[in-house]
């Protein structure tokens, strides 16, 4: 008995053994099986998000998503460039509104950025969604459409100024839609715009 007793303890020494080599030679979880280091994929792409959710100065617009060339874009920058005027009534929690603004359209801001869409199918671009967001986290959505002017008959504005007046700076522009009837996707603050296509959403679904 007391020598079965003793192989016995041998065998779960040995079993232990071999469980503590097996663990020292397994690479930590998220860290290179060669160097110890962290998997680079994972900290680019962690570089990445972090460098796309830098803070914003007051006044300036982050553009981004699915574009080639994503940048920041502030009212001087506005100001310097072609300017367009849009006469607009439209509705709100205030009552009947009309105003005009002048102001550069958003399909000249986006075209900068250079979007992504893919040229393989038959018009790409009208899979293209925009995202506009400001002062409250306040945000509308737009199909890339409403925005072309290959499909559209008005321009959707990034506004400079109201009625002749300047935008504060630090107050950034503001979103207008003249074909809109009512305000609710007219974006004040506006502080970000997003550019996606809708293929990865519905095609999860099905």
């Amino acid at each position: 008995m007391e020598r079965r007793g003793d192989l016995h303890r041998a065998g779960l020494a040995l079993a232990a053994g071999v469980l503590v080599l097996v663990g020292c030679g397994r690479p930590a979880e998220g860290k290179d099986a060669k160097t110890g280091s962290e998997a680079s994929a994972p900290a680019s792409a962690a570089a990445s998000a972090k460098a796309s959710a830098a803070p914003l100065k007051p006044g300036e617009v982050r553009v981004g998503g699915e574009v080639a060339k994503p940048y920041t874009l502030t009212l001087a920058d506005l100001r310097k460039l072609p300017q367009s005027s849009a006469p607009v009534k439209f509705t709100s929690a205030k009552g009947d509104q009309e105003h005009t603004y002048a102001g550069v359209p958003l399909y000249e801001v986006l075209k900068t950025a250079q979007p992504r869409f893919d040229q393989s199918k038959k018009n790409g671009q009208l899979r293209g969604v925009v995202a506009a967001t400001g002062g409250g986290d306040y945000r509308a959505v737009f199909a890339w459409a409403e925005l072309d002017p290959g499909f559209a008959r008005s321009q959707i504005l990034l506004a400079v100024s109201e009625d002749g007046v300047p935008f504060d700076d630090a107050a950034g522009p503001r979103l207008v839609v003249p074909q809109d009837t009512k305000g609710g996707r007219y974006v004040s603050e506006l502080n970000q715009i997003w550019v996606g296509v809708v293929d990865p959403v519905v095609d999860g679904a099905k």
